[in-house]
Protein backbone atom coordinates (compact mmCIF):
# COMPACT_ATOMS: atom_id res chain seq x y z
CA UNK A 1 0.00 0.00 0.00
CA UNK A 2 2.95 2.60 0.89
CA UNK A 3 4.31 1.52 -2.61
CA UNK A 4 1.10 2.08 -4.69
CA UNK A 5 0.40 5.66 -2.27
CA UNK A 6 4.23 6.57 -3.10
CA UNK A 7 3.90 5.81 -6.81
CA UNK A 8 0.37 7.63 -6.78
CA UNK A 9 2.43 10.60 -5.28
CA UNK A 10 5.27 10.63 -7.99
CA UNK A 11 2.46 10.74 -11.26
CA UNK A 12 1.01 13.78 -9.74
CA UNK A 13 4.39 15.05 -9.32
CA UNK A 14 5.46 14.71 -12.42
CA UNK A 15 2.01 15.47 -13.91
CA UNK A 16 2.55 18.96 -12.29
CA UNK A 17 6.05 18.96 -13.62
CA UNK A 18 4.84 18.68 -16.94
CA UNK A 19 1.68 21.68 -16.59
CA UNK A 20 4.34 23.94 -15.09
CA UNK A 21 6.57 23.53 -18.44
CA UNK A 22 3.57 23.47 -21.08
CA UNK A 23 2.15 27.03 -22.57
CA UNK A 24 -0.07 27.81 -20.23
CA UNK A 25 2.54 27.96 -17.46
CA UNK A 26 3.06 31.82 -17.85
CA UNK A 27 2.42 32.50 -14.21
CA UNK A 28 0.78 31.62 -11.12
CA UNK A 29 -2.16 29.42 -10.92
CA UNK A 30 -5.25 31.00 -9.40
CA UNK A 31 -7.92 28.83 -10.26
CA UNK A 32 -9.62 25.93 -11.80
CA UNK A 33 -12.05 25.85 -14.46
CA UNK A 34 -14.49 23.44 -12.92
CA UNK A 35 -18.21 23.88 -15.76
CA UNK A 36 -17.90 24.68 -18.97
CA UNK A 37 -20.60 25.09 -21.60
CA UNK A 38 -20.13 25.73 -25.56
CA UNK A 39 -16.67 27.16 -27.17
CA UNK A 40 -14.99 29.55 -24.34
CA UNK A 41 -11.85 30.79 -25.52
CA UNK A 42 -8.86 32.02 -23.78
CA UNK A 43 -5.50 33.91 -24.29
CA UNK A 44 -2.70 33.26 -21.76
CA UNK A 45 -0.01 35.82 -21.96
CA UNK A 46 2.65 35.58 -25.17
CA UNK A 47 0.31 32.75 -26.45
CA UNK A 48 -2.38 32.40 -28.95
CA UNK A 49 -6.15 32.14 -28.35
CA UNK A 50 -7.23 28.24 -27.74
CA UNK A 51 -10.03 26.81 -26.36
CA UNK A 52 -11.03 26.79 -22.74
CA UNK A 53 -10.70 22.79 -21.52
CA UNK A 54 -12.71 20.95 -18.62
CA UNK A 55 -10.71 21.43 -15.46
CA UNK A 56 -8.08 23.34 -16.54
CA UNK A 57 -5.71 25.51 -14.50
CA UNK A 58 -6.44 29.50 -14.76
CA UNK A 59 -3.66 31.71 -14.90
CA UNK A 60 -3.46 35.16 -13.62
CA UNK A 61 -4.12 37.18 -16.45
CA UNK A 62 -6.18 34.61 -18.34
CA UNK A 63 -8.48 36.72 -20.56
CA UNK A 64 -11.72 34.95 -21.65
CA UNK A 65 -14.53 35.40 -23.97
CA UNK A 66 -17.42 33.85 -24.13
CA UNK A 67 -19.98 34.25 -27.17
CA UNK A 68 -24.13 33.97 -26.98
CA UNK A 69 -25.23 30.79 -25.11
CA UNK A 70 -22.25 29.76 -23.18
CA UNK A 71 -21.15 29.38 -19.66
CA UNK A 72 -17.73 28.95 -17.86
CA UNK A 73 -17.52 28.31 -13.76
CA UNK A 74 -14.46 29.44 -12.33
CA UNK A 75 -13.23 28.63 -8.93
CA UNK A 76 -10.47 30.78 -7.25
CA UNK A 77 -8.14 28.84 -4.87
CA UNK A 78 -7.34 31.84 -2.48
CA UNK A 79 -10.77 32.80 -0.96
CA UNK A 80 -12.58 30.22 -2.28
CA UNK A 81 -14.54 32.83 -4.94
CA UNK A 82 -16.84 30.80 -7.53
CA UNK A 83 -17.63 33.03 -10.46
CA UNK A 84 -20.67 31.66 -12.84
CA UNK A 85 -20.31 33.37 -15.93
CA UNK A 86 -23.06 33.51 -18.91
CA UNK A 87 -21.97 34.60 -22.55
CA UNK A 88 -22.15 37.12 -24.22
CA UNK A 89 -18.81 37.97 -22.01
CA UNK A 90 -15.48 38.88 -21.20
CA UNK A 91 -13.60 39.34 -18.14
CA UNK A 92 -9.64 38.92 -17.01
CA UNK A 93 -8.45 36.49 -14.26
CA UNK A 94 -7.16 38.17 -11.33
CA UNK A 95 -5.52 36.45 -8.14
CA UNK A 96 -8.66 36.23 -6.32
CA UNK A 97 -11.25 37.53 -8.59
CA UNK A 98 -12.31 38.31 -12.12
CA UNK A 99 -12.19 41.80 -13.41
CA UNK A 100 -15.23 42.47 -16.24
CA UNK A 101 -14.38 43.42 -19.48
CA UNK A 102 -17.88 42.92 -21.28
CA UNK A 103 -21.18 41.53 -20.83
CA UNK A 104 -22.80 41.08 -17.24
CA UNK A 105 -21.12 40.57 -14.26
CA UNK A 106 -21.09 36.57 -12.85
CA UNK A 107 -23.11 34.36 -10.30
CA UNK A 108 -20.76 34.80 -7.61
CA UNK A 109 -20.77 31.97 -4.53
CA UNK A 110 -17.93 31.31 -1.58
CA UNK A 111 -17.22 27.74 -1.22
CA UNK A 112 -15.98 26.28 2.00
CA UNK A 113 -12.00 27.07 3.45
CA UNK A 114 -11.44 23.40 3.01
CA UNK A 115 -12.45 22.70 -0.69
CA UNK A 116 -10.07 25.35 -2.92
CA UNK A 117 -6.92 23.28 -1.89
CA UNK A 118 -8.54 19.99 -2.56
CA UNK A 119 -10.07 21.10 -6.18
CA UNK A 120 -6.93 22.21 -7.18
CA UNK A 121 -5.85 18.62 -7.42
CA UNK A 122 -8.38 17.62 -9.91
CA UNK A 123 -6.28 17.93 -13.42
CA UNK A 124 -4.07 15.86 -11.71
CA UNK A 125 -6.20 13.37 -9.89
CA UNK A 126 -8.09 13.39 -14.26
CA UNK A 127 -4.49 12.53 -15.34
CA UNK A 128 -3.72 10.01 -13.05
CA UNK A 129 -7.08 8.49 -14.46
CA UNK A 130 -6.05 8.56 -17.72
CA UNK A 131 -2.74 7.06 -16.81
CA UNK A 132 -4.42 4.32 -15.06
CA UNK A 133 -7.02 3.57 -17.83
CA UNK A 134 -3.59 3.23 -20.26
CA UNK A 135 -1.90 1.55 -18.16
CA UNK A 136 0.89 4.38 -17.07
CA UNK A 137 0.13 3.84 -13.37
CA UNK A 138 -2.41 0.61 -12.89
CA UNK A 139 -1.72 -1.94 -10.34
CA UNK A 140 -4.12 -4.17 -9.87
CA UNK A 141 -4.23 -6.09 -6.48
CA UNK A 142 -3.89 -3.58 -4.26
CA UNK A 143 -7.29 -2.00 -3.66
CA UNK A 144 -7.89 -3.66 0.07
CA UNK A 145 -8.82 0.37 1.90
CA UNK A 146 -6.04 0.85 4.09
CA UNK A 147 -6.95 1.44 8.36
CA UNK A 148 -6.99 4.90 9.17
CA UNK A 149 -6.05 6.54 12.13
CA UNK A 150 -8.56 8.10 14.42
CA UNK A 151 -6.94 11.83 13.07
CA UNK A 152 -7.53 10.26 9.59
CA UNK A 153 -11.05 9.00 10.34
CA UNK A 154 -11.75 12.43 12.09
CA UNK A 155 -10.46 14.21 8.45
CA UNK A 156 -12.94 11.93 6.90
CA UNK A 157 -16.17 12.98 8.64
CA UNK A 158 -14.96 16.53 8.67
CA UNK A 159 -14.75 16.28 4.67
CA UNK A 160 -18.15 14.46 4.38
CA UNK A 161 -19.76 17.23 6.56
CA UNK A 162 -18.25 20.02 4.09
CA UNK A 163 -19.37 17.17 1.38
CA UNK A 164 -23.12 17.76 2.41
CA UNK A 165 -23.17 21.37 2.76
CA UNK A 166 -21.63 22.21 -0.53
CA UNK A 167 -24.16 19.87 -1.92
CA UNK A 168 -27.27 21.21 -0.17
CA UNK A 169 -26.07 24.82 -1.70
CA UNK A 170 -25.18 23.73 -4.99
CA UNK A 171 -27.24 23.80 -8.44
CA UNK A 172 -28.11 20.04 -9.71
CA UNK A 173 -25.26 20.37 -12.61
CA UNK A 174 -22.42 21.13 -10.51
CA UNK A 175 -20.14 18.61 -9.65
CA UNK A 176 -17.27 20.82 -7.46
CA UNK A 177 -18.79 18.80 -4.22
CA UNK A 178 -18.18 15.28 -5.57
CA UNK A 179 -14.80 16.47 -7.00
CA UNK A 180 -13.94 18.04 -3.14
CA UNK A 181 -15.35 14.33 -1.57
CA UNK A 182 -13.39 12.51 -4.17
CA UNK A 183 -10.15 14.32 -3.91
CA UNK A 184 -10.20 13.58 0.12
CA UNK A 185 -10.85 9.76 -0.49
CA UNK A 186 -8.46 9.63 -2.98
CA UNK A 187 -5.85 10.86 -0.35
CA UNK A 188 -6.76 7.63 1.41
CA UNK A 189 -6.79 5.37 -1.69
CA UNK A 190 -10.41 4.60 -0.19
CA UNK A 191 -12.02 3.50 -3.74
CA UNK A 192 -14.92 1.73 -2.47
CA UNK A 193 -15.99 5.14 -1.08
CA UNK A 194 -15.20 6.89 -4.09
CA UNK A 195 -17.56 4.57 -6.52
CA UNK A 196 -20.68 6.25 -5.37
CA UNK A 197 -19.23 9.75 -5.50
CA UNK A 198 -18.19 9.41 -9.47
CA UNK A 199 -21.29 7.76 -10.17
CA UNK A 200 -23.27 10.76 -8.46
CA UNK A 201 -20.37 12.62 -11.03
CA UNK A 202 -21.56 11.00 -13.98
CA UNK A 203 -25.47 11.29 -13.24
CA UNK A 204 -25.09 14.89 -12.70
CA UNK A 205 -22.88 15.25 -15.66
CA UNK A 206 -23.77 12.26 -17.93
CA UNK A 207 -22.22 13.76 -20.80
CA UNK A 208 -18.76 14.46 -19.35
CA UNK A 209 -15.86 12.37 -21.07
CA UNK A 210 -13.81 13.28 -18.13
CA UNK A 211 -16.10 12.07 -15.61
CA UNK A 212 -16.37 9.44 -17.77
CA UNK A 213 -12.61 8.39 -17.57
CA UNK A 214 -12.95 8.86 -13.60
CA UNK A 215 -15.78 6.01 -13.36
CA UNK A 216 -13.88 3.99 -15.26
CA UNK A 217 -10.67 4.36 -13.21
CA UNK A 218 -12.39 3.72 -10.07
CA UNK A 219 -14.04 0.58 -11.61
CA UNK A 220 -10.76 -1.02 -12.17
CA UNK A 221 -9.19 -0.13 -9.02
CA UNK A 222 -12.73 -1.99 -7.23
CA UNK A 223 -13.23 -5.09 -9.92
Amino acid sequence: MKAFRSMMQAAVLTVGVCAVSGVQAQGADVGLVNMLNGDVSFVSSGAAAAKVRPFMKVRQGDRFTLPAGSQVRVVYFQGGRQETWKGPAGFRAGSQSSETSSGSAPEVTTLPSSVPQKIAQVPELMQIAKLGRSGGVSVRGTTKAPKLSAEQLAELKTAKDTYGKLRAQSSADDITPELYLYSVLQDFLLYDDMKPVVEEMAKRQPGNTEVQELVAWVKSRTQ
